[in-house]
């Protein structure tokens, strides 16, 4: 007599969305009421209106820009397999993106403060139009083409925006304690857009199976006309403010010879470069062993912990839980850091990964909108782009070596390298203290 073995999907309980969803509107909804009025930042509803006319403008198009990105990611390893590619060729595509972006990182930050940021965020729209289509009317060649192009568009879409943003909110006059609002919103906003992207792409693949690929990149570059004729429609933005010979010098003296903006660099590097490892490297291993998940089931539920940590943030920077962004920012490398090495250490219980997984990504929805914060107390606003792109450089760079050497030597497991990422964000979290130290012995000098 034959046994008859079930195949069970582990997927998370609707309770677990419930539990998130709830979680982000009660963080939303509740901080006005539990805040110091004489301390807080005002809420969305009680700014200014310019303000938030300004606000819901630019929250548009950002979501749109990540929704579109999400469409051409959204698929991973499965567009690689519709094509036919074996292990080898997609680490040599992400290899390859990895250094088109590395190359373009050394020149897009300037590129960015120089030509204006509205300029750089239009080509970030193009780029997107040049890939879907490239897509739809063409097949294995345009895969390494638009890994290039992608990793492209994802550095610019990384320090190209937010730059704008800050740059147009200081140009219009708006109050700076606004911009951590701004700040939570686009990490929060961001995720959101994601798992819209997922449900979208998949809608759009049970209409027609077969073009798994050609039509979700169609959307996207629909998607991405609508977004150049909102910005070229409703953006303003200005060009270079000063001519090369000055921001060569402004960005010598306040980016290269200031000693507070190299840790507050690495520390952003590392976080890129962990977030990066942590996409690629999360559906292996909670797959090991051949444990069968529904991935498309967690997907929501770990963008739902970055959203869940964005809304957490004003709590703590402008609410009822203020502390200092330092103090928050080393606490939460900390947490990153501790989730990543027990997730080194390959855990078999599936339940249990997901949820140091949403720890983890609950603490970059928590340290992305404070590093923001914390570029916008140290870095002048002609040279933000610049100063993220050093930081892009460096994640890309070590990024690129360990995707060689795996693609090489093979000799880097999974967890070796999620070691590497927690390693990365332990040291982030020593740069923040002295960057804490350094910032308050340059405080006390200048009051001498």
């Amino acid at each position: 007599m034959g046994v008859v073995i079930e195949t069970h999907f582990w997927e998370p309980s609707n309770s677990f969305y419930i539990f998130i969803f709830v979680a982000c509107f009660a963080s939303i909804f509740f901080r006005p009421h539990f805040s110091d009025s004489t301390r807080s930042v005002p809420v969305i509803d009680s700014s200014p209106a310019s303000f938030s006319r300004f606000q819901r403008r630019f929250l548009f198009v950002y979501s749109i820009c990540s929704v579109i990105g999400g469409l051409h990611s959204v698929f991973g390893e499965v567009e690689f397999s519709f094509h036919g590619f074996s292990r080898e060729q997609m680490v040599a595509a992400l290899a390859t993106g990895c250094a088109a972006a590395l190359v373009a990182s050394i020149f897009l930050g300037v590129f960015s403060d120089f030509i204006g940021h509205k300029k750089a965020c239009l080509l970030f729209c193009i780029l997107h139009v040049f890939v879907g289509l490239l897509k739809c009317f063409t097949r294995h060649p345009s895969i390494i083409i638009s890994s290039v192009c992608l990793a492209i568009m994802s550095s610019i879409f990384g320090f190209s925006f937010e730059s704008w943003m800050v740059v147009e909110h200081e140009k219009v006059g708006h109050k700076q304690d606004f911009l951590v609002d701004t700040f939570w919103l686009m990490t929060f906003s961001e995720s959101a857009s994601l798992i819209g992207s997922q449900a979208l792409a998949n809608l759009l693949v049970s209409w027609d199976p077969q073009n798994i690929v050609a039509l979700p990149s169609l959307v996207a570059a629909i998607l991405a006309v609508v977004c150049i004729i909102y910005i070229s429609r409703w953006w303003s933005g200005i060009g270079p403010t000063s001519s090369i010979s000055n921001y060569k010098m402004v960005f010598s003296a306040c980016i290269l010879k200031d000693k507070r903006i190299w840790p507050l660099c690495w520390a952003q590097a590392c976080l890129d470069f962990s977030v990066k490892v942590f996409w690629i490297f999360w559906a292996p291993t909670i797959v090991a062993d051949g444990r069968q998940i529904r991935l498309s089931m967690i997907y929501p539920c770990l963008l739902g912990a970055q959203m869940l940590g964005s809304t957490s943030c004003p709590w703590f920077l402008s609410g009822p839980l203020l502390t200092t962004v330092e103090d928050l920012l080393a606490a939460a490398f900390s947490t990153a850091s501790l989730a990543l090495f027990v997730v080194a250490h390959d855990y078999q219980e599936i339940k249990f990964l997901v949820a140091v997984f949403c720890i983890f990504l609950s603490c970059v929805g928590l340290i992305s909108p404070s590093l923001a914060r914390m570029r916008t107390m140290l870095v002048p606003n002609e040279v933000r782009a610049g100063m993220m792109s050093v930081s892009s450089v460096l994640a890309n760079g070590v990024l690129l070596l360990i995707l060689i050497q795996n693609s090489q030597h093979r000799n880097l497991s999974n967890s070796s390298i999620m070691s590497l990422s927690g390693l990365g964000l332990s040291t982030a979290a020593i740069c923040i203290y002295l960057l804490k130290r350094w910032t308050k012995h340059h405080q006390e000098w200048h009051k001498l």
